[in-house]
């Protein structure tokens, strides 16, 4: 039998299961791992340890180990011979919504998605590190502004409350359930940040952590599974991607709970988007009103931006379904397809292809019927590095890669898949580069790092707050980390004081101005600001039972903004990512702890 060959008498070290696994292996060319083993009573420690780990590594994965190696040995055969995965497929636009912030028809879907929200749970994949931004820890628990020094996780888990409250006005209080995805690299430090913040006032039952594992590398084209360099009884392994937040969700019987609780929507969404909850509850309102399946949300997008484009491809034999298209793929595939042109903008001025920013909606039961279907494996994909054009030999192992957004893929062609397109400025401004790589983006590009997704947070409240009737100066352009940024005054609210445009409209009132230099920091929720003018610093803090009518002329000398180095190793990291630090030179701050009413009026 083919397990003496390799292992010899060490076959006898194995539990059944154990046995069972390693013929298989045997029997899909995995031979190698076991090459010239010691005899039993040498390494039978490391030996034990590296069949834990293939057990590990059969059971986190639909199918096993197994599977995992026919899917390899396939799209590793696609991969050299150079298979375009579009063969066949015919582009198109696919059906969506386009909403335009504040118009009566967002209002609608706003208030549509906050009534809905009791039926939604929350997924948040946040499997990664923010080494690729110069910080240290998980992303989730930088600050996503440091007027107050909010983390990102913080003003996730805030919003969601906020939804949760507005939900379930009037009736006994639903509870949102919360996921996060994590990985080996974050689970420790996350459920540490969640512990000793107290869950950011969530109550800790309504929260999971799901720690997906990862995936055994491949050495070669035959998907020979391979060992780690430094030890002969370790498989390499590297993550899988955040596709298998899908497989995580249905193996953990979580969505069964859910539904039989009368949850409806699923949200997905990733760990950097200081803004995406200002788009989050009239995108689940276009869900719920046109009856989406799935729902992507998107931007506009510009022909051949770096960004994937969303995407109907119909098949020659009928199939058909809607995905995302990576940017580098659309083009080549719209002029193969009878647009000479490839992508090219409409006469709006954006390609007609929206712009995929990674967040889902989906709708519970269709979904679990569909995971029943497939296990939760999403279509993978190889992406390795050859060594040279013979496509025989790779520069370092590689691995089978699955993204979230894929999942429409395997849908029958009956299903309602469409988008939402949000205005960039309040719905996406990702926090991924580092400052020296966000130095390097072209003039007019997305800088996307932690200077952009600041400055962008302060953007959007300041142009949300003139919508709503405040005098708002234009920003002024600094460069900071080499990037020139619009600075506008620097406004923050706790999700609870302006969750919806109707909301933060009934709390604005009169003649309001706010200079450009000024902060404004809301950190209550019953704050109405009446015939203000501001040129300076306030801070506004209120107990929750506590209502602040705020007006006057408040003026100091406020909180200056100063340029830091990213390389000046003396400031801690977190603003060295960004590139400029707060001086707070003055402020009037206020603070209401006690239930009732306060005037503060400044003359």
């Amino acid at each position: 039998m083919a397990s003496s060959s390799s292992l010899g008498d060490n076959f006898n070290l194995l539990s059944p299961q154990q046995q069972d696994l390693v013929k298989t292996l045997l029997d899909n060319g995995q031979s190698h791992l076991f090459n010239n083993w010691p005899a039993p009573g040498v390494d039978d420690a490391e030996k034990k340890a590296f069949f834990d780990q293939l057990v590990l590594l059969d059971s986190s994965y639909p199918g096993g180990l197994v599977a995992y190696i026919k899917n390899a040995k396939r799209l590793l055969a696609d991969s050299k011979a150079g298979t375009n995965p579009f063969d066949g497929f015919t582009p198109s636009v696919p059906t969506g919504e386009t909403l335009a912030f504040g118009d009566e028809n967002f209002i609608k879907f706003e208030e549509a998605g906050v009534r809905e929200a009791k039926r939604a749970a929350f997924v948040l994949v946040a499997g990664g590190l923010g080494e690729r931004l110069g910080y240290n820890g998980i992303k989730v628990a930088l600050p996503a502004e440091t007027t107050t020094g909010t983390c990102f996780l913080q003003h996730y888990i805030e919003s969601i409350l906020a939804l949760q409250e507005a939900s379930s006005e009037g009736e006994s209080k639903a509870q949102i359930p919360f996921v996060i995805m994590t990985s080996d690299d974050t689970h420790g430090r996350t459920l540490e940040l969640l512990e000793s913040n107290s869950y950011f006032g969530m109550k800790s039952t309504q929260v999971t952590l799901l720690k997906q594992e990862k995936v055994a590398c491949l050495d070669d084209n035959d998907a020979r599974l391979a060992l780690d360099p430094k030890n002969r009884y370790r498989i390499q392994t590297k993550p899988h991607g955040h596709g298998d937040v899908h497989s995580l969700l249905h193996s953990s019987g979580i969505l069964k709970v859910w539904h039989d609780a009368g949850l409806k929507w699923v949200l997905f969404f990733q760990d950097t988007n200081g803004l995406l909850f200002k788009a989050i509850p009239s995108a689940l309102g276009v869900s719920s009103t046109k009856q989406y399946q799935v729902n992507s949300l998107a931007v506009p997008r510009k022909a051949k931006e770096a960004i994937g484009g969303i995407t109907r491809l119909t098949h020659s034999d009928g199939r058909s379904m809607v995905i995302n298209v990576e940017y580098n793929q659309l083009d080549p595939l719209l002029r193969a397809s009878g647009y000479p042109d490839g992508d090219v903008n409409s006469e709006t001025g954006f390609s007609p292809f929206p712009g995929n920013i990674n967040q889902l909606i989906l709708e519970l039961g269709p979904y679990m019927e569909e995971l029943a279907k497939t296990g939760g494996a999403i279509q993978e994909f190889v992406n390795p590095k050859y060594k040279d054009a013979s496509k025989t030999a790779f520069k370092s192992s590689t691995r089978l890669e699955c993204m979230m957004q894929d999942y429409p893929k395997t849908l029958p062609p009956t299903a309602r898949v469409g988008f939402t397109v949000m205005e960039t400025w309040f719905a996406y401004a990702p926090v991924k580069n580092n400052a020296e790589d966000a130095a390097k983006v072209p003039k007019g590009n997305p800088y996307h790092s932690a200077t952009s997704g600041e400055m962008a947070i302060y953007r959007a409240n300041s142009i949300i707050l003139k919508k709503a009737g405040f005098q708002v100066p234009d920003p002024v352009l600094q460069v900071f980390n080499g990037q020139e940024v619009e600075v506008w005054p620097r406004v923050t609210w706790k999700p609870k004081w302006g969750l919806t445009f109707s909301l933060i409209k009934s709390k604005v009132s009169g003649n309001c101005s706010i200079s450009q230099r000024s902060t404004l920091a809301i950190k209550g929720q019953k704050v109405f600001i009446e015939n203000l003018s501001l040129d300076g610093a306030l801070i506004i803090e209120s107990a929750n039972d506590a209502e602040v009518n705020v007006g006057g002329s408040v003026q100091n000398k406020g909180w200056t903004i100063e340029p830091v180095d990213y390389k000046d190793s003396s400031e801690p990291e977190v603003l060295r990512i960004r590139g400029f630090k707060f001086n707070k030179v003055e402020q009037v701050e206020e603070k209401y702890s006690e239930p009732g009413k306060f005037q503060f009026k400044k003359a």
